[in-house]
């Protein structure tokens, strides 16, 4: 089974569950347009989770879904910490760069303080966009 995007998620603030919508438009060297965490100043420039860490954390008990841990694009099919720093991905047209396995919370998050857990940290991961384009559900995801 290929790798793919189950949902693209966007927010237009930082810190608050991201949003689905049908297709996000991708900038080089910025991120997703419209997005809170976008920036060309930096290296975590879009977030994926996939929806197998997800669905762990469904089974603790928590109601959660795509972009309820702020991530960017929910994939599945591929085990998103494994790849290492500097992996080329093609999401869809786009590809990308890892720059970032996991993440440190500075702020226990509101699902943290519901589970006493978290996916994101340690199972979520950063890349940095090098071509323009838009991301879609369906999109496929190939290591490059």
């Amino acid at each position: 089974m290929d790798a793919i995007v189950i949902s693209v998620n966007i927010s237009a603030k930082k810190g608050i569950r991201k949003k689905a919508v049908p297709e996000a438009k991708v900038i080089e060297n910025f991120g997703i347009e419209g997005d809170a965490h976008a920036s060309s100043q930096w290296h975590r420039q879009v977030s994926l989770l996939a929806i197998e860490s997800i669905e762990k954390m469904k089974a603790k008990g928590l109601n959660v879904d795509c972009g309820d841990f702020a991530e960017n694009l929910t994939t599945k099919g591929i085990i998103l910490p494994d790849l290492p720093i500097g992996t080329r991905l093609m999401i869809g047209s786009i590809e990308a760069e890892v720059t970032q396995i996991g993440k440190e919370c500075h702020t226990r998050c509101a699902i943290y303080h519901q589970a006493g857990d978290c996916v994101m940290p340690n199972e979520g991961i950063f890349v940095k966009v090098l071509n323009s384009g838009v991301f879609k559900p369906g999109d496929i995801i190939k290591v490059l």
